[in-house]
């Protein structure tokens, strides 16, 4: 089934060279903007050109015009010198205008293109990924890219530009101090060819450690009341302490043979300088009329200048190695296939009547470890049927399954007789609503988080909506009505009131198959008499399927399914699985036979839902199900 992620982002993996074969697919991000890119290189170049040309008036300054006292050329070469400067800093200006201009459109396109592309992704992806490391991705190995992009490519060949124009300038100055001068070059590539290894291994490091820096903090701050509640503030510290402090040694590291790389050209230039005084001076002392003060004063200017390339190289070699590392890493995910996707002849599945079906479905997480061992479930065309069974038993597998959020490894699933594996996602889902016991809130509005299942609903029936299900009273509390901002997660709602909002939210979208899981369990008995008459309303001409661990969302359903470890171990209604004496009735006794019953008649006085703050409701404590329920 694929639904391996190859290890992404694992542990304390070994680390290896750099994968540069993933830099030449940036060139689909590169393409839409070739021309900006090809202006910036062309400013680029004739400024590297130009500056070739100041050494050259240096010298004809020193050896022409000061000698023979000509001081209305020596007036024009000066000025010469200055206009070639300040035009040499408008084409600087204009090409990093250039520059900044195309690289954060491209920046722009890069992140759009990942997170659209994670959007597509199945949740067995995100089962296997941190969160943290996926921001890490789509935010610091994005801007490598774009640094590589934006400033490294074209650095790269500007800076081969002016060492090729140096060069040529030198050689046609004097050949024989050329050569001796660029005799130091190959003591530098050694120098860089030492450290290319140890630099590689450093980046790959360094990336890795801020990924596990973005994965901790992302899941100490989601998880920030649980940390206070269990006083783990301290505990959490220290850990992320021990994750910062790995990241602040990669990052030394890598840091360390960076610095080392400035003195050791510093050294090299030197040592080019030093020849060509040593060697200009001796060629003068021979009389050679080649070699002229002129000539060692241009030399020893175009020798800094060779260094300042060779310098830039180095920083572009850098972003290379980085650029490497965050290629892989962005590719890694870009080339990720989504396990559930669409068939090429997908059809639409249009209206549907609502007749599920699960034909001897087999299913599991890993490959040869299934979870759902031949399950065949139906629910027909405004039926509620019901799931239960012990924890870890595969009701939520079920759910996954009937979403398409896995597909199945056999048997097959069937809305109205047609495989969902035939029919496109969208249309599929489209036909389904679901309310999790994990009610998922969005920071926004009351009003945005209810619209967000139909984004064209008008204000009215967004009321409507809460009105039914019971939500519109304490909505019309809150400081700012249907507008409050209820910020990240739904904080300043409690749970009861983040649960009604979820099914207004469903009430909204008007899916033809509902789907509760456990939509009931977190809540006191007040607010579930609540929510049981909202479920009246929602129940009323769909096909229902409810997971629940309370006895009044599933008394009434038309079947009863009892599932466990991963099989249907009995079918029937209520009454039926009482008088048959099996599990069911083992469960409705441990589970269901305390629950209590909450009428018109058991509703309290006091306004138990609340305030806006979120403390009204009180919840009941369950134990999360494991993955496969």
């Amino acid at each position: 089934m694929g639904r391996s992620n190859r290890g992404l982002d694992a542990g304390n993996i070994e680390l290896k060279g750099v994968n540069f074969s993933h830099l030449p697919k940036l060139k689909r991000f590169i393409s839409p903007f070739k021309w900006y890119l090809l202006l910036a290189l062309a400013l680029a170049v004739a400024m590297s050109l130009l500056s070739t040309a100041g050494p050259l008036l240096v010298r004809r300054a020193i050896d022409v015009d000061i000698p023979s006292g000509d001081f209305s050329g020596l007036s024009k070469t000066a000025l010469t010198y200055l206009g070639i400067m300040v035009f040499i800093e408008v084409l600087s200006v204009s090409q990093r205008y250039v520059m900044s201009w195309t690289g954060q459109h491209m920046l722009y396109s890069m992140r759009r293109a990942l997170f659209s592309h994670l959007q597509d992704l199945g949740l067995d992806f995100y089962d296997k990924l941190q969160a943290g490391r996926i921001m890490s991705r789509v935010t610091g190995d994005i801007e490598s890219l774009n640094q590589l992009i934006s400033s490294g490519v074209l650095g790269l060949l500007t800076d081969l530009v002016t060492l090729f124009a140096i060069i040529t300038v030198m050689v046609q100055m004097n050949l024989k101090l050329a050569l001796a001068t660029l005799t130091v070059v190959p003591l530098l590539f050694l120098v860089v060819w030492t450290l290319r290894t140890r630099m590689t291994r450093a980046y790959h490091r360094v990336r890795r450690r801020i990924a596990d820096i973005a994965a901790n903090l992302q899941e100490s701050i989601s998880g920030m009341k649980i940390v206070q509640a269990f006083s783990r503030e301290e505990l959490n510290a220290e850990k992320f302490s021990d994750t910062n402090y790995e990241s602040f040694q990669a990052q030394l590291e890598a840091a360390w043979l960076h610095a080392l790389f400035h003195p050791m050209v510093d050294i090299i230039s030197a040592l080019g300088s030093a020849l060509i005084v040593y060697y200009g001076g001796l060629r003068m002392s021979w009389n050679d009329p080649t070699v002229t003060v002129g000539t060692i004063v241009a030399f020893l200017n175009y020798m800094t200048r060779f260094f300042w390339p060779i310098r830039n190289l180095t920083e572009v070699y850098n972003l290379i190695l980085q650029a490497g590392v965050s290629s892989e890493r962005v590719f890694e995910i870009l080339e990720t296939e989504p396990n559930v996707k669409d068939k090429e002849d997908a059809i639409e599945l249009g209206e549907i009547r609502g007749h599920v079906r699960f034909n001897n479905v087999v299913f599991g997480y890993e490959p040869g470890l299934p979870v759902l061992h031949g399950v065949s479930i139906e629910a027909k065309p405004n039926e509620t049927i019901a799931l239960v069974g012990p924890t870890g038993a595969g009701k939520s597998s079920i759910i996954n399954l009937l979403c398409r959020f896995y597909d199945v490894d056999e048997g097959e699933i069937l809305v109205d007789g047609v495989d969902i594996r035939d029919v496109t996602l969208d249309s599929l889902r489209r036909n389904l609503g679901i309310v999790l016991q994990d009610t998922f809130i969005f920071s926004g509005t009351v009003r945005d988080n209810i619209r967000y299942g139909r984004l064209d609903a008008t204000d009215e029936e967004i009321e409507e909506a809460a009105r039914i299900v019971g939500a519109h009273e304490f909505i019309s509390r809150l400081p700012d009505g249907y507008d409050t901002e209820v910020r990240e997660r739904g904080s300043r709602l409690s749970v009861g009131q983040r649960q009604l909002l979820s099914f207004a939210r469903a009430l909204l979208a008007d899916p033809r198959i509902l789907i509760l899981d456990e939509a009931t369990s977190s809540v006191d008995a007040y607010t579930e008499y609540l929510i049981q008459k909202a479920l009246e309303k929602l129940f009323r001409g769909r096909t229902s399927i409810v997971i629940a661990h309370r006895l009044s969302t599933i008394r009434n359903a038309d079947r009863i399914y009892v599932i466990e470890d991963g099989r249907v171990a009995e079918v029937g209604n209520h009454d039926e699985l009482i008088d048959k004496g099996g599990l069911y009735k083992a469960l409705y006794e441990k589970q269901f036979a305390g629950a209590p019953l909450v009428g018109p008649e058991h509703e309290p006085e006091a306004d138990v839902l609340g305030s806006d703050t979120g403390r009204g409701v009180t919840g009941t404590l369950r134990l999360r199900p494991e993955q496969a329920d």
